[in-house]
């Protein structure tokens, strides 16, 4: 029976999250997500955008996609850790995890 690594369990993190980079539609929305206040309708908002996060309803009409292929996108860039998921009532918000995006850099500096 073989153990997973400290390096093996690095390696799939990272490729956890080039999976999820790999769409140029969720790179954008990662993008967007650093500067919430500046790319989503604040006044709007039914949340703070940089402490609970953006409404998946906002992101949504911001790409123009159906609300299915929204959800895909956000749950695979949660499920590599790049953002966290907050509800708030009915809705979902999404926001950066910052912690986890510079452990998935010092990640790769190391592996690299």
């Amino acid at each position: 029976m073989t153990t997973r690594t400290e390096s093996q369990a690095d390696v799939e993190q990272l490729l956890d999250a080039f999976k999820a980079l790999a769409n140029p539609v969720r790179l954008q929305v990662l993008q967007w997500l650093r500067e919430p206040e500046r790319h989503f309708p604040v006044e709007r908002a039914i949340a703070d955008p940089v402490e609970v996060g953006v409404c998946v309803s906002h992101i949504q009409e911001k790409l123009g996609l159906a609300q299915s292929t929204v959800s895909a996108y956000m749950a695979s860039l949660q499920r590599a850790g790049l953002v966290q998921a907050t509800r708030v009532g009915k809705w979902t918000h999404y926001k950066r995890d910052e912690a986890r995006i510079a452990e998935f850099v010092g990640v790769l500096g190391r592996t690299l």
